[in-house]
């Protein structure tokens, strides 16, 4: 009786924590060969604590929401590039994952950024399998440079990245 029992409560406890995570993605738009998607404000590449970037995941694009931190960009030679690292999923299945990228000026948000009227955008959405341990984290494999175009649109108009061409 007890073996059923303590058997039982393994069970609850790993369905449980299953439910919690069903997977993990590399949030980097830099990893080796595989993905290579900086981010630029015009022609240069942003750089530094001015920008943010955020995770967004959901099953389609009407459910995206931000996962995990934001992630500030690397300088110098790294510029227009963030690392940040694996984020944990609890969607089960493959999921749609985009990156969102805004002026760190206009708050601790996406949506404050465009709001407050900064420099805002996000990447293509990307379609990704979070993998589980002893597997390393999905690349968003798919994911393209992006480029903003701040001052090509009217009043009150998004502003968002747009792919390089």
């Amino acid at each position: 009786m007890r073996t059923a029992t303590a058997l039982l409560i393994a069970g609850c406890t790993w369905t449980a924590i299953g439910a919690l995570a069903q997977g993990q993605v590399n949030f980097n738009n830099k990893v080796g060969t595989t993905v290579d998607a900086p981010v630029y404000d015009g022609l240069t590449k942003v750089s530094g604590a001015d920008w943010l970037a955020q995770l967004y995941v959901g099953k389609d694009e009407g459910s995206l929401a931000p996962v995990g931190a934001t992630a500030v960009f690397r300088t110098g030679a790294g510029a227009g590039y963030f690392i940040g690292g694996a984020r944990d999923i609890s969607i089960a299945g493959t999921v749609l994952a985009q990156v969102r990228v805004w002026e760190a000026a206009g708050g601790a948000s996406y949506e404050a950024a465009a709001a407050a009227g900064k420099k805002y955008g996000k990447s293509n959405a990307v379609s990704v399998t979070p993998m589980i341990a002893p597997n390393p984290p999905a690349d968003l494999v798919g994911l393209q440079p992006q480029t903003s175009v701040k001052g090509l649109f009217g009043p009150g108009e998004k502003r968002r990245f747009r792919s390089r061409e």
